[in-house]
């Protein structure tokens, strides 16, 4: 049977509950009815994006990540992990070094 393909935009939305979640200081419940999330649901992506993030990165994964200029000197990066960095003020100093420690260490 063929690999169902992930929804990227439901993963993005779930990782962002999720990070929201763990700063409310508001219990599972709490945040679900809140927001009209179902807990099962809640507990279900919690699972998933674990196992997702515990997986091996393969061969097949992006050379490169998604990069957003957000404003004219800020530049945000959307790690495949979830993680969002963002340069105000970026230079091609530091953004060479970000890309420099973003790149896969070469195999022998």
């Amino acid at each position: 049977m063929a690999k169902q393909q992930r929804d990227l935009r439901r993963e993005r939305s779930w990782r962002e509950a999720m990070a929201e979640f763990r700063t409310s200081g508001q219990s599972v419940r709490e945040f679900c009815a809140q927001r009209r999330l179902v807990e099962s649901a809640f507990y279900y992506w919690q699972r998933e994006l674990q196992r997702r993030d515990a997986e091996p990165v393969t061969s097949a994964s992006p050379a490169f990540v998604p990069v957003t200029v957000v404003a004219p000197a800020t530049v945000e990066v959307r790690c495949p992990s979830g993680h969002i960095v963002s340069l105000p003020n970026a230079d091609h100093d530091t953004l060479r070094q970000l890309f420099a420690a973003l790149a896969p260490a070469p195999s022998c």
